[in-house]
């Protein structure tokens, strides 16, 4: 009887888990902000690890979390931090360089 109940719990939290992990990979697309849209991305990828806890993988959970939650988002969003364009309105975005951009982009075709 105790080996059933555990089996009913354990659906359950993969069910909501599940759940989860759909709900903030829906985010992940739907949002706005690309900062936010990393964060959902973190909790998609800890629901992943949480799964893989859940079928017995700890080891595999414990990479998960360690390599993409920690390293690959931390880059991710390092990155996303760094690259950030200016705010505001641009008044001049013509540039006048096109007369030397097309015999270099010619050249590079030719490469």
């Amino acid at each position: 009887m105790l080996a059933a109940d555990l089996l009913v719990a354990q659906n359950i939290g993969f069910g909501i888990i599940a759940l989860l992990m759909i709900v903030g990979a829906l985010r992940v697309v739907t949002v706005n902000n690309v900062v936010h849209a990393a964060l959902w991305l973190v909790v998609v990828l800890s629901g992943a690890a949480a799964q893989y806890l859940l079928l017995s993988a700890e080891f595999v959970a414990i990479t998960q979390v360690l390599v993409y939650v920690g390293a690959v988002m931390v880059l991710f969003l390092f990155g996303t931090m760094l690259t950030r364009a200016r705010i505001g309105a641009e008044n001049d975005l013509n540039n006048k360089n096109w007369k030397i951009a097309i015999p270099v982009s010619l050249l590079m075709l030719g490469v």
